[in-house]
């Protein structure tokens, strides 16, 4: 039965009436030492409470996609196979892996009823990284058009915060919904949207999505591994200027880093509360190693590049949760990075983050290409 799936929410449901239902039944039926008595109907209270939070935790995470499923509620999942050493790219570009024979996946429909019928979804052997995980793919209304048989499309990998799902921008953020009408009206431009997994450690530790040594290849399977996925099954443009990467909360520090760490694949990232300091989160396993802190850190990415990168960043958030690591990034930003600045009002939560995809799309749309020859 699936943590996220329609008869387990049923269940929960249904036990919290059978629960009190039960303990009004035996209260006046217990028999023995007052004790054993008392015991009894403690144990008869906390089972109806028991039930009442396991809804309510239920509803919520159906709601937020938090956990994704058992594995990344208990923490048993491990989705790294091998840590292998990761040989740097030498021509850049999402598609700087074509060298290799192409690899085509089977994609399904997630069919769970928490995301939209139109989403696919595969299961994907890194093999650049050593990493396995699913991976969402949403394909703009376009792209199955005749007149775009032709055309090529740029591609947003939506990144989760931690922990998190891969479901969540379809599920709670809803935006491949709020993105289909604006991209038929030519508001925005067709993107393939793509959701890699980034839960990928069975310890229930955020990876902060970089190759940790020993441990995981996160970021080698977000920067090589999908996108060239991405590239052997859909029509997407290799190039990097029509790349970008988006997330939010820990999935907002994972965009920044990666789209000023390869500006030689992402044209924009798009943070959406998020941090610059890893150290923030006691659960980062880049928190753990200074050296990995550092230099996962996006503003001391921004500083130490010896050529400032052409990356545009659009960073939004409170105050306190976001847009002071904002600011930072754009004064420390110089031609030809760009860094745009939206404060935000609201709780570190989807209901500040879904009304804002419209607006960050449209801001990609022009930053980003639309579709191409």
């Amino acid at each position: 039965m699936q943590l996220t799936g329609t008869p387990f929410l049923l269940l929960t449901i249904v036990l919290v009436p059978v629960s009190i239902a039960v303990a009004l039944l035996l209260w006046g039926r217990v028999r023995g030492p007052k004790p054993f008595q008392a015991l009894s109907r403690i144990v008869m209270l906390l089972f109806c409470q028991l039930t009442a939070v396991l809804m309510v935790f239920v509803m919520v995470n159906n709601a937020n996609l938090i956990y994704g499923g058992w594995d990344d509620l208990l923490g048993t999942g491990n989705h790294v196979r091998a840590v292998p050493n990761v040989q740097a790219q030498t021509d850049g570009g999402p598609g700087n892996d074509a060298q290799r024979p192409k690899v085509i996946q089977k994609f399904e429909p997630v069919g769970d009823g928490k995301v939209p019928d139109d989403v696919r979804t595969t299961d994907l052997k890194g093999q650049v990284s050593g990493v396995d995980g699913e991976v969402l793919v949403w394909l703009p209304p376009q792209y199955d058009d005749p007149a775009y048989k032709d055309r090529t499309f740029p591609v947003v990998e939506l990144l989760p915060g931690w922990p998190g799902s891969s479901k969540t921008w379809f599920g709670t953020l809803r935006v491949s919904e709020q993105l289909k009408p604006m991209m038929l009206s030519g508001q925005v431009a067709p993107f393939i949207l793509v959701s890699p997994r980034t839960n990928l450690l069975g310890d229930n530790t955020d990876t902060g999505c970089a190759d940790v040594p020993g441990k995981v290849n996160a970021d080698t399977w977000l920067a090589r591994d999908v996108p060239q996925m991405v590239l052997d099954n859909f029509r997407a443009d290799p190039a990097a200027d029509r790349w970008a990467v988006a997330g939010y909360s820990a999935g907002a520090h994972c965009a920044a880093k990666l789209a000023l760490e390869h500006p030689d694949r992402y044209r924009a990232g798009v943070s959406l509360s998020g941090y610059n300091d890893p150290g923030t989160e006691d659960k980062s396993l880049t928190a753990k190693d200074p050296h990995l802190r550092e230099v996962s850190n996006p503003l001391n990415i921004l500083k130490a590049a010896k050529t400032p990168p052409r990356t545009a960043l659009y960073v939004s958030g409170n105050k306190g949760d976001g847009l002071e690591a904002g600011e930072a990034l754009k004064a420390a930003a110089k031609a030809p990075t760009t860094v745009t600045v939206q404060e935000t009002a609201g709780a570190h939560s989807s209901d500040v983050w879904k009304p804002m995809v419209p607006g960050v799309f449209t801001w990609l749309t022009s930053v980003i290409p639309a579709a191409g020859h």
